[in-house]
């Protein structure tokens, strides 16, 4: 009986794809770096998946499948950018300011929050249609948010 469970255990995971989890506990084993090379890629796949709903809608007979799977596929890309900003970042990694009174390191407090909002914002553009410029925006965001969030010494600490 109990290999049945495992066995369909297994099949349910298979059936759902990869399950992606943060357990929120300071385990050190998640890095900064690759939550910015994981969104990099997230923001490839969204340009690749416009393209490709672009191209396919051009048809004389549009193969609707196709582009349904290129549209679910790049909601969820999408969406996987706006977890990533608000479960690792937002509730984990971005602290606000030590000492609120001081300027220079509440400013960059508020920079990173704003630049992680916009990044979400624009994550969620990109599910509304196939504007590539979103893409590049998100792109251009992400790259602005890893500079304001790394900083010159920061490293991944818990």
């Amino acid at each position: 009986m109990k290999k049945v469970f495992a066995l369909l255990a297994v099949m349910l995971m298979t059936a759902l794809g990869p399950i992606y989890a943060h357990c929120q506990v300071p385990c050190g084993i998640y890095t900064d770096d690759l939550r910015f090379s994981i969104m990099n890629e997230h923001a490839e796949t969204l340009m690749k998946s416009m393209k490709q709903i672009v191209e396919l809608s051009k048809a004389a007979k549009p193969d609707m499948n196709q582009i349904v799977r290129w549209t679910t596929t790049k909601d969820s890309h999408a969406d996987d950018i706006i977890n990533i900003c608000a479960q690792y970042f937002l509730c984990q990694r971005i602290k606000p300011a030590k000492d609120a009174k001081n300027e220079k390191e509440q400013n960059a407090y508020l920079n990173k929050l704003e630049l992680v909002h916009k990044l979400m914002i624009t994550a969620m553009k990109c599910k509304q249609g196939t504007d590539t410029k979103n893409v590049d925006e998100l792109k251009k965001l992400i790259h602005d948010f890893s500079v304001a969030y790394e900083g010159a010494a920061h490293k991944h600490k818990h």
